[in-house]
C-alpha cells in the first residue's frame, strides 16, 4: 500500500510505463484529462438531492463510484504534477500559506465570502 504522494506517483507512472501510455501524457493532455475526471465526481450529484449526494458517502455502491472516481482524479493530479516536475506537497503548503493571509480567522471565520471582499 503506497502511503506517501512519491509512492503514489511511482505507482501510476509504473502502471503508465507498463502499458506504454506516457506517449499520450503531454502536459496539456493531462490537465484536460484530469478536468475530465473531475467532472466525473460532478456528475455524481448530478440530478439528486443534497441529501442523495451526502448517502454517497454512506451507500457501498455510491461509496465506491465516489472512491473510483476521487482515485482517478488523484492519479491524473500525480502525473501531471509529475510531468511539470511539481512537489505537490510543498504546493500545497505555499498555497495554505498564501490562502492564511487572503483569509485571516479574524474576518473570515464562519464566512463564505471571497477574501477581496472581507472588511
Amino acid at each position: 500500500m503506497a502511503d506517501t504522494l512519491e509512492e503514489l506517483t511511482r505507482a501510476v507512472l509504473a502502471f503508465r510505463d507498463e502499458r506504454n501510455w506516457a506517449q499520450f501524457h503531454g502536459l496539456r493532455h493531462l490537465m484536460v484529462s484530469l478536468n475530465l475526471e473531475a467532472a466525473e465526481v460532478l456528475e455524481l450529484a448530478q440530478w439528486k438531492s443534497d441529501a442523495e449526494v451526502e448517502a454517497l458517502a454512506t451507500d457501498a455502491s455510491g461509496r465506491e463510484a465516489l472512491a473510483d472516481e476521487c482515485a482517478d482524479v488523484l492519479a491524473y493530479l500525480l502525473l501531471l504534477a509529475d510531468r511539470a516536475g511539481l512537489d505537490l506537497a510543498r504546493a500545497l503548503e505555499q498555497k495554505l500559506a498564501k490562502n492564511a493571509i487572503k483569509y485571516p480567522v479574524d474576518k473570515c471565520y464562519g464566512r463564505r465570502d471571497k477574501y477581496s471582499t472581507l472588511d
